[in-house]
């Protein structure tokens, strides 16, 4: 099992790199996930990690992209619910980075 470290506490991952315990998931924690992956978060970053966990909140599932495209749109509308900007934000690959940085289970039907 990996760890990753951040302040004094080792916080366990799984295989591909996802949080184990959910409960873990913290500002910091997303930072030290991001730093990891070559990404800095900005605003925009924030606001789709925190779509996500209230995605999470409300469907107990981490959405593959299409679900996630369409719930960024009705939730932040046309300009940021779309895959350029998903996919420019999450190296192409928004549901399953994003997930991993909102301290989400991976999507299921992502490799």
């Amino acid at each position: 099992m990996n760890a990753l470290t951040v302040g004094a506490r080792a916080i366990a991952l799984d295989k591909d790199g996802f949080l184990v315990e959910l409960s873990d998931w913290s500002a910091d924690v997303a930072s030290a996930l991001a730093a990891a992956e070559d990404i800095e978060l900005t605003p925009e970053h924030w606001e789709v990690l925190e779509l996500l966990r209230n995605f999470y909140a409300e469907f107990q599932l981490s959405p593959a992209t299409r679900p996630l495209i369409k719930y960024a749109a009705l939730k932040l509308g046309p300009e940021k619910g779309n895959s350029l900007h998903l996919n420019r934000l999450f190296k192409g690959t928004p549901a399953k980075l994003a997930a991993k940085l909102a301290g989400l289970p991976k999507p299921t039907n992502c490799l």
